[in-house]
């Protein structure tokens, strides 16, 4: 079995793979100060629900942007499945042309990302993932990642919100019933939710004149099923990209260490 894991900034995704076949996948949030036998402790707990064990691992591919947590989750598998992980980062087969001045900038997470949409989704297009950071990433029509956009996440821009006007209440992220607010609170949801999705087409609108071609948007994290139905242009919600692309990751170099003999 292979154990995929994001490391983010928020949360901590994993999931366990049979061949290709996804068995079920979890989120921890993301806590600096945690050790790797918490975290075993935590994920043992949670793959025991679907009658799994960290001791039936025996393949694992890391994906992290948190780099002081890095080591801990590879010492945690390295620990308790008796494994070492594949951990994105230079020098692993992406398959990818990365088309930057400077290609290591690039988020293990954002290339995961664009590596598995284009196994589902032919170029050229753009990966929206609405993460602690919003992040648009642009694949050509010849399979080269040239770049793309980092916006601020939704919940960094209420925090900052609430923070900045204290009179304000928190109120809940969702789709109000008018655009035209009766209240604090739905004048809030109104501008909150209306505004995020004007971002996100706006960004959108330039990326994709800038493409040019029939471009697909594709999208990612826990916003995109509700932000997808009002966009111009998300046409493909895909919540489980970064674990799909650990997979792939995984495999293309399993493949390529095979054929040189390693």
């Amino acid at each position: 079995m292979l154990l995929a894991v994001d490391i983010g900034n928020t949360n901590i995704t994993f999931g366990v793979f049979r061949g290709k076949k996804l068995l079920g996948h979890w989120r921890l949030g993301t806590v600096a100060a945690r050790s790797s036998d918490e975290y075993a402790v935590m994920m043992e707990a949670m793959l025991g629900q679907e009658g799994i064990s960290l001791r039936d691992v025996d393949e694992a591919a890391v994906a992290c942007v948190v780099p002081q947590l890095e080591w801990v989750l590879v010492h945690m598998i390295e620990q308790y499945c008796g494994t070492t992980p594949l951990v994105v980062g230079p020098g692993i087969k992406t398959g990818l042309r990365i088309a930057l001045d400077n290609p290591r900038e690039v988020g293990a997470d954002r290339i995961v990302n664009v590596v598995a949409a284009i196994e589902e989704t032919n170029p050229p297009l753009v990966l929206v993932d609405f993460g602690t950071a919003t992040t648009f990433d642009c694949v050509d029509e010849k399979k080269a990642y040239v770049g793309g956009a980092i916006a601020p996440g939704l919940n960094i821009s209420m925090e900052a919100l609430f923070q900045a006007a204290s009179k304000l209440p928190r109120v809940r992220f969702a789709r109000p019933e008018s655009p035209i607010g009766r209240d604090t609170i739905t004048s809030l949801q109104s501008g909150l939710f209306h505004g995020y999705v004007g971002m996100i087409d706006g960004i959108l609108d330039k990326l994709i004149a800038q493409l040019g071609g029939d471009v697909t948007v594709c999208a990612t994290g826990g916003l995109g099923k509700l932000i997808a139905p009002e966009s111009r242009y998300i046409q493909k919600v895909d919540n489980l990209l970064t674990l799909k692309g650990l997979e792939v990751l995984y495999r293309r170099n399993r493949l390529e260490k095979k054929k040189s003999g390693a």
